[in-house]
């Protein structure tokens, strides 16, 4: 019997995924309220994001570092610990300045979010199963949104816009005691059966036996590296851009902040389900006897062929055509970022996978700051001619068109999928 404990610790990843952008959403979603009592611009809400994306590239490559030192365990609980203080914080600022250095704070600290689960998945799951255990983890990254709206937008209009930020942010607390009870390594876990730790350890192309980290010197010496970062870089920034922009896009579609919650549940839901199918479809295409490099790459071209229609957006006449494109927009990327990230642990030794992680995530932190200013920009302008409408529309473009370039570099990088000896 193979047991299931490990899938109590990825019910903990997928919570704190969940949690982790309960806690990003909510400045989206409290835009229209915050930009009003502030008197924010675009240009003002870009900077704060910025800020959000300079400490977040920052964090995540400081964090893949320090993760891969102290362990998931450890690494992980201190940056849940720390990004739900820099999350509540939020709600005693009164100055774009304050919003823009808390929300810095709650950046960095959630850098620590993906090396931590990546390790985690590397640590509990074998092979065959990490792909479907990385798209349950990052269906959390599309739950956490189905979720902000009804709670985040209930609780400003019940009490204030500063609880909301309260409330999100102590779920992070309560995550954390559950943690510290139920994680450990498994062949330290006095939880999980003999049988199933051996069904963890099975795999004979487990790189597990290398113990000693490779400098981040090393590590940017390898192809693989920089495909994944590369990838990461183009494509990242669009998931940013739904996160970020999604509830000012319908509003500027004519949608009060009320009338937004349902059409960015119906976005997310979908997302959700479609996330953890293309997390299931690459484990699948192992079982019945696909190489790991063609599972991998075959799951990505499908993921590009279901974002290249968020290009047309501006031909579809009807709002909601444009909520459904989006959908299978963002769902593509979902799927497209938990690929990306079981093959870190596909190519790469534990000892390094939260490090390479980070290196990856710093790409793509980096490529959303820059798009961020870029979008702050480009709305404003278009904002000014009195069609802001035509800003999205080209933005749309952008984000389809990111993925083909991506695909192209990933593969010339990283064309087997091969071990990486570091």
């Amino acid at each position: 019997m193979k047991g299931n404990y490990r899938y109590t610790i990825l019910g903990l990843l997928f919570l704190a995924t969940t949690i982790n952008y309960i806690d990003r959403q909510i400045i989206g979603l409290l835009k229209p309220t915050l930009e009003k009592e502030f008197e924010w611009t675009e240009q003002d809400y870009a900077n704060i994001v910025f800020w959000f994306q300079v400490m977040y590239a920052i964090g995540y490559l400081l964090a893949g570092r320090f993760v891969d030192k102290v362990g998931a365990r450890i690494g992980y609980g201190i940056s849940v610990l720390l990004w739900s203080i820099a999350a509540m914080l939020h709600a005693l600022m009164r100055s774009t300045t304050g919003f823009a250095i808390v929300r810095g704070g709650l950046g960095f600290w959630e850098g620590g979010n993906f090396p931590s689960a990546v390790k985690a998945i590397a640590e509990w799951f074998p092979v065959k199963e990490r792909s479907i255990a990385s798209g349950i983890m990052i269906s959390g990254t599309t739950v956490g949104p189905i979720l902000a709206p009804g709670i985040v937008i209930w609780l400003a209009e019940r009490f204030s816009w500063q609880i909301s930020f309260v409330v999100t942010g102590s779920l992070g607390l309560i995550w954390l005691v559950l943690w510290f009870f139920l994680y450990n390594k498994p062949e330290n876990s006095k939880r999980l059966s003999e049988a199933e730790l051996k069904y963890i350890q099975s795999d004979s192309g487990d790189s597990s036996t290398v113990k000693k980290a490779a400098s981040w010197g090393t590590l940017l010496g390898k192809k693989a590296t920089w495909g994944f970062l590369s990838a990461t870089l183009l494509t990242d920034p669009v998931w940013w851009f739904y996160l970020f922009w999604l509830p000012s896009y319908l509003a500027s579609s004519g949608m009060d902040k009320t009338q937004i919650a349902f059409p960015i549940t119906v976005v997310y839901a979908i997302t959700a389900v479609l996330s953890i199918a293309g997390g299931w479809l690459s484990s699948y295409f192992i079982r019945i006897g696909w190489n790991l490099n063609a599972s991998r790459k075959i799951t990505m071209l499908i993921c590009v062929f279901m974002a290249l229609p968020v290009m047309t957006i501006r031909f579809s006449g009807d709002i909601w055509i444009s909520i459904m494109i989006v959908a299978l927009a963002a769902a593509a990327q979902t799927i497209w970022k938990g690929v990306l990230l079981t093959s870190v642990t596909d190519q790469f030794p534990k000892s390094v996978v939260s490090t390479v992680s980070g290196i990856g995530g710093l790409g793509g932190a980096v490529g959303g700051m820059l798009a961020a200013k870029a979008v702050g920009i480009l709305l404003d302008g278009y904002k000014a001619k009195g069609d802001i409408t035509a800003g999205y529309n080209l933005i749309f473009v952008i984000c389809g068109l990111s993925y083909v370039i991506a695909i192209f570099l990933f593969h010339a990088l990283s064309p087997k999928l091969s071990k990486v000896n570091v």
